[in-house]
């Protein structure tokens, strides 16, 4: 008998105990939301990362986890975002909070910069920026296949459009460097590259140009008029063949 009563005040002590951290971790969750309302993203994540360690794996310890991601974002830490976000994913496969992990996940790594500000001399930023941009067309693509229904999928695939056209202008924009560089095999590749990989972008215009005339200066004659026929097939009203891209070039080197 006296084994029996030890047992229930036990038990009692515990789910005491359990509902005291509950409410433990529901009141520093709300003292940390207000620390996000106030973008007082340090104190929100030191507030986040000790939710996250009572509340468990409950909807609240998600929660906390996805805000946490948010906030180590908006305070520029994104490695540690990025982190977050992978072991929400891993353990959090069927939670009703995972295609808001995946969207946020192509927001850290969206740069809507990219391909407008991304300028050759500066060429090793400029591919960690791209490897970024591919990551979070992953990142969205997943979103949109796996939650086509979602609230966040028609943005995602708006930036998902925006980051193909992105990237195949850094691709141009690399191959034209390379052309007036006279470097015609890496200005060749670099169109063939924007061509091959994203053949629907506007980028196509350009490359095709750019492999004509790569091809014209290395004096491979059939591959030139084999580039010039694609533009003039796929582009009939181009400029380029008359009046070249010197425009173009201008507006590229002002953004230096």
């Amino acid at each position: 008998m006296a084994l029996v009563a030890l047992l229930a005040v036990t038990a009692a002590c515990g789910s005491l105990k359990d509902e005291e951290m509950k409410g433990t971790a529901e009141k520093l969750y709300a003292d940390a939301k207000e620390e996000m309302a106030s973008a007082n993203w340090t104190a929100a994540i030191k507030g986040l990362e000790r939710v996250e360690g009572r509340a468990g794996g409950g909807l609240l310890g998600q929660q906390s986890q996805l805000d946490l991601a948010y906030s180590y974002w908006k305070s520029g830490e994104k490695a540690q975002a990025i982190t977050t976000l992978d072991r929400f994913i891993k353990l959090n496969p069927s939670s009703p909070g995972l295609d808001y992990a995946l969207y946020l996940r192509g927001l850290v790594n969206f740069n809507e910069d990219f391909g407008i500000l991304a300028a050759v001399s500066q060429q090793q930023q400029s591919e960690r920026d791209q490897q970024a941009s591919r990551e979070s067309y992953q990142s969205f693509k997943q979103l949109v296949d796996q939650f086509p229904d979602s609230k966040y999928a028609p943005d995602a695939r708006a930036r998902m459009d925006y980051i193909v056209n992105a990237l195949a202008d850094y691709e141009v924009h690399v191959a034209r460097y390379y052309l007036r560089r006279g470097a015609l095999v890496a200005a060749a590749n670099r169109a063939q590259q924007a061509i091959t990989v994203y053949p629907q972008t506007p980028a196509t215009e350009e490359a095709l140009y750019i492999l004509g005339q790569a091809y014209d200066r290395l004096g491979l004659d059939k591959l030139r008029d084999d580039a010039n026929r694609v533009l003039a097939l796929n582009f009939p009203n181009s400029r380029l063949p008359q009046e070249g891209f010197k425009e173009r070039e201008k507006a590229w080197w002002q953004l230096w």
